[in-house]
């Protein structure tokens, strides 16, 4: 971190007004931040706020005693950037009329290497050392003690590594404490022996996007009830899960900025660091935008690798966005770019098809979930593109539960023909069968892969009517040549599907599993919701791939196997 020019509030001055103007790139939501604290200044005393420079000063000093211990700056003072300085001096600085402090919660996003733990380690001293709270407990909170005691580990560096705190501040294994005050500073899981008794002065939440339930924050919020001025400062970077309850602290924070709630939130700090809708993600000059800290303790070179690797694998796009643009993403890994799946939104006309070579893909469900069958026609005559025809089946009993369940437009869906309704509550295999009968007849269908789960007597039925159907197995042997086949047609947009919106759906849910060879597949435990389409699509590919007039490409590139 670089040299720092006193006093603090200059330096805040400064980074709001280079916010403000647009000499530091930044998003919607930190100018908002920015925006309130002067609103704040303007208008606050209206509502009770008081804000005192001396103690934001105390505050911004107290990283002063702290030293770097890891990497290029290990040994050296700690010096708070100034988007730092901006955070502590706004915590630290405003308080009610009663003396205390205003600000009880705080929610910092920012992409990964940019110091967040760092900081948090600092605030969870400042808590313990220099509050003036007897008996102050202070904890890093994560899912598992391990977690915590990251953030908890740099804490112990910090003290061993300063002079002055050393001889206030007593170490030993998971526990810094204050034998004068009663204080201690300890790291704290899910799953620790007990959270029972905790009378919490101040939470250090460690990477909240990795809370898969709110357990954790409720503990930790009760646990604060007997305090004065408690203080919950939560670090995170941008998760998946849009049911966690970081997304939704995220979206409060973003309410709390654009001056949403009602009546306001004066208890509530926020700030998120990303790029803004719009902003190209292969563009360098965004990337501080989510990377306060880029040339300092994030290099761009890294980013450069980073942004070059999801160029040339889409599957790594989605982690790039997400822990190094800070952006919201819908899965762990998505698969491909939803802005290359969608520019292969063609015209797919089904009835100028009829009598052509084609290969199915057939994804059979458990009884109450959606069946695909998916057709995909090999090029011909001057057009280089593989076209998809797609079926979708449901139980007819299953359509309004789940709309309301999953929060799905089945209803819709089966309205406009998207979906077909079985009748009863589990599906009709004899509906499926005289879908695939008419493409049958109507096409020249050479081929059918299956996966063999519950397939028997349907596929029976179709081998009956003269039609060849092929056992296709769900790992990685099987699914990894097609499914990096398909990525690589759906990147140079040689693939033609109708725009459907329920095949754009599960090609947005679907997440990719590797394993230590490179090879690939679907992942459904990790896919937000059904892949069925794209599993069936898969499959039909294969298919077609290996009898290409051309000769397979599995002949040319080979099968990549366990």
């Amino acid at each position: 971190m670089s040299e720092m020019v006193c006093p603090a509030e200059a330096i805040v001055s400064q980074y709001i007004s280079d916010v403000l103007d647009g000499t530091i790139p930044a998003c919607r939501w930190t100018k908002l931040a920015c925006q309130r604290q002067l609103d704040d200044l303007k208008y606050g005393h209206k509502r009770g706020l008081y804000f005192y420079p001396d103690a934001a000063q105390l505050a911004v000093d107290f990283f002063g005693l702290l030293k770097q211990s890891k990497g290029e700056w290990a040994g050296q003072p700690l010096k708070l950037e100034p988007w730092e300085t901006f955070i502590v001096w706004v915590l630290f600085g405003w308080m009610n009329e009663d003396g205390s402090r205003r600000f009880r919660f705080a929610y910092l996003e920012v992409a990964r290497k940019n110091g967040k733990s760092t900081l948090a380690a600092g605030i969870g001293l400042l808590l313990l050392v220099a509050d003036g709270e007897p008996g102050a407990e202070v904890y890093t909170a994560a899912t598992k003690r391990d977690q915590a005691r990251i953030t908890h580990s740099e804490a112990t560096r910090m003290v061993k590594a300063s002079p002055a705190l050393r001889k206030r501040i007593r170490i030993v294994k998971d526990n810094l404490h204050i034998e004068g005050t009663a204080s201690k500073f300890e790291p704290l899981g899910r799953d620790s022996d007990s959270m029972d008794g905790l009378n919490i002065h101040g939470a250090i939440i460690d990477e909240l996007h990795a809370h898969k339930n709110r357990d954790m924050v409720d503990v930790l919020e009760t646990a604060k009830s007997a305090r004065r001025q408690p203080m919950q400062f939560e670090i995170t970077t941008a998760g998946y899960d849009r049911q966690s309850i970081c997304y939704e602290h995220h979206e409060y924070t973003q309410k709390v900025l654009e001056g949403a709630i009602d009546g306001g939130d004066d208890t509530w700090f926020g700030i998120i660091f990303t790029i803004d809708e719009g902003d190209s993600w292969e563009e360098e000059s965004t990337w501080i935008k989510a990377n306060p800290n880029l040339t300092v303790s994030k290099k761009i070179e890294y980013m450069r690798d980073q942004m070059q690797k999801a160029k040339e694998m889409p599957s790594q796009l989605n982690a790039f966005l997400r822990l190094d643009l800070n952006v919201w993403t819908q899965a762990v890994t998505k698969w491909v770019p939803f802005d290359h799946w969608k520019a292969c939104a063609k015209s797919v006309d089904a009835e100028a098809l009829r009598g052509r070579r084609c290969y199915g893909g057939l994804d059979l469900s458990s009884t109450t979930d959606i069946t695909a069958f998916v057709l995909v026609f090999p090029p011909e005559g001057g057009n280089d593109d593989y076209q998809v025809l797609r079926r979708f089946w449901i139980p007819d009993e299953a359509i309004h539960l789940r709309s309301k369940r999953d929060r799905v437009p089945y209803e819709s869906w089966e309205r406009l023909g998207l979906v077909m309704a079985t009748p009863g509550n589990v599906i009709d295999y004899d509906f499926v069968f005289d879908q695939i009968d008419q493409d049958a007849q109507a096409y020249d269908l050479e081929e059918i892969a299956f996966d063999r789960w519950g397939a028997t007597r349907i596929v029976q039925l179709i081998e009956d009517r003269g039609i060849t159907c092929v056992q296709f197995g769900q790992g990685f042997a099987s699914m990894s040549p097609p499914m990096k086949e398909l990525e690589n047609l759906i990147r140079s947009h040689k693939l033609a599907h109708d725009d459907d919106p329920v095949l754009n759906w599960m090609a947005d849910n679907l997440v990719a599993r590797s394993d230590p060879a490179g090879n690939i597949k679907p992942d459904k435990e990790k896919s937000r919701e059904k892949i069925d389409g794209m599993v069936a699509l898969i499959m039909a590919l294969d298919r077609a791939l290996r009898h290409d007039d051309d000769g397979s490409v599995y002949e040319e590139r080979g099968i990549l196997t366990l």
